[in-house]
């Protein structure tokens, strides 16, 4: 983790702190999880970064996914947050997208000048099923921000996000939607229609769409040879979909 990453809708990760706590379906098989307990870690406590926390210093450009192995919004992390805040104020050319599931602690944890949002700074909030999709999604429609958006991954069944043809909630819509299967040794399903109902919602709303990965599970459905389903060359036509929201 750190100056290069294999995630797709990303350039760089940066960890500022590791260690999570589970809280919805999504989390169940968690990958930071899995690999810091092959490491005989402790995967539940969060920890300050020793060795990663002052990283984007050294980076010139790119998108960064802010805490891949944490939340960036956890409790646990309160005395350390504002350091981060000044790492992102202090590295304009970068974009830092910002996944939470914990989207209920944004808005008392923003910066004293967050104003509107600050323009290199990303929000959104994972989306795994209909209950978290109905929870999370109006909380972040209502945040300030450059950009907002939605990760579908893993998407453990069919989610509807779109009220009308105008929009896809009540309060707007978010800019860009991931979706992905799940992968690893205990994935679970993942059936290729939920990602198209996402993609054509997100067609109807003019909203950026991007295609991840089908997931391990998927693999008994495609012939394909990626132990996680990411490489578009092995999906369906129709599948290979990976935008950007506009500038």
């Amino acid at each position: 983790m750190g100056e290069t990453t294999g995630i797709a809708w990303t350039d760089h990760t940066w960890n500022p702190w590791h260690g999570c706590r589970k809280i919805s379906p999504g989390c169940k098989n968690c990958y930071m999880y899995r690999d810091k307990e092959r490491y005989g870690q402790e995967p539940s406590v969060v920890l300050r970064s020793k060795t990663t926390f002052n990283d984007p210093l050294k980076w010139k450009s790119g998108r960064v996914f802010t805490c891949s192995w944490s939340d960036f919004f956890i409790e646990e992390a309160d005395p350390w947050r504002h350091e981060a805040w000044e790492i992102i104020r202090q590295t304009p050319h970068l974009t830092y997208q910002i996944l939470t599931k914990r989207p209920e602690r944004m808005a008392t944890h923003f910066p004293a000048d967050w104003g509107h949002g600050w323009a290199n700074v990303w929000l959104g909030i994972s989306a795994e099923n209909q209950k978290y999709a109905d929870e999370r999604l109006p909380i972040l429609m209502t945040a300030k921000a450059a950009k907002r958006f939605v990760s579908a991954e893993p998407l453990l069944e069919p989610i509807y996000i779109q009220d009308d043809l105008m929009g896809m909630t009540s309060c707007g819509r978010p800019d860009w939607v991931i979706v992905g299967g799940e992968s690893g040794p205990d994935a679970r399903l993942f059936d290729p229609n939920w990602a198209w109902d996402l993609l054509r919602q997100c067609r109807r709303a003019e909203t950026a769409f991007f295609m991840k990965q089908m997931g391990s599970h998927a693999r008994s459905r495609f012939p394909m040879k990626h132990p996680h389903g990411a490489d578009p060359m092995e999906w369906p036509k129709e599948f290979r979909v990976q935008e950007f929201p506009k500038d």
